[in-house]
């Protein structure tokens, strides 16, 4: 038996399902929204609702956004034959610090069949239906330097390989399983720099 009541319980097992909230942290989160007078529970559920009802994909990158597009792909100055493949918005948000001037295409995931994400849980269909309609010149493949990351770009390179004329994949001058969205700006520049062909 808890002593803790239902609704207090339900509140730490959902913040636990967040990545890096162990128990404790759940617990602690749980307990400050419940007695703090400067967090509001009803606006984070609020927000955390809103998340879901207001915000989609762009119909070309992927990326999170209130309108069709994103402000990127509307953005007519970019270099439109370039591409920039990552795993998530979080590291969109990472390279645009850079000054990289492409166009994006975020994945939201990589292949992990342990985790249960195949091809169809990715965007990739999407990145493919954009290759094969031409125009893109290189494409670059920013997952990170880990297994799945490794085996996604592999995929990528394997299904692309004769629509885009050039596939580049960054400069090992990321650590072998790091995220790339905790990665310095100047790490990040010298790894789109020393880009290879794959």
């Amino acid at each position: 038996m808890s002593l803790l009541p239902q609704p207090l319980q339900r509140a730490i097992e959902e913040f636990s399902q967040l990545p890096g909230i162990g128990h404790k942290s759940a617990e602690r989160l749980t307990f400050h929204l419940l007695r703090s007078s400067k967090a509001s529970p009803e606006a984070l559920g609020n927000a955390l609702l809103n998340l879901r009802i207001e915000l989609h994909y762009c119909s070309e990158c992927q990326m999170v956004t209130l309108q069709k597009k994103c402000s990127v792909c509307e953005d007519s100055s970019r270099d439109r034959a370039t591409i920039l493949v990552v795993e998530s918005p979080l590291e969109v948000i990472a390279f645009e610090k850079t000054g990289y001037k492409g166009l994006y295409h975020v994945l939201h995931g990589v292949l992990s069949p342990i985790d249960g994400m195949g091809p169809e849980q990715l965007k990739l269909k999407e990145l493919i239906d954009r290759c094969k309609s031409g125009g893109i010149g290189e494409l670059i493949i920013a997952t990170n330097p880990d297994v799945e990351g490794e085996a996604t770009a592999a995929y990528i390179r394997q299904k692309l390989g004769d629509n885009v004329s050039k596939i580049t994949r960054l400069a090992h001058g990321l650590p072998m399983g790091a995220d790339i969205e905790f990665a310095d700006q100047v790490t990040l520049k010298e790894a789109i720099a020393g880009r290879r062909v794959l």
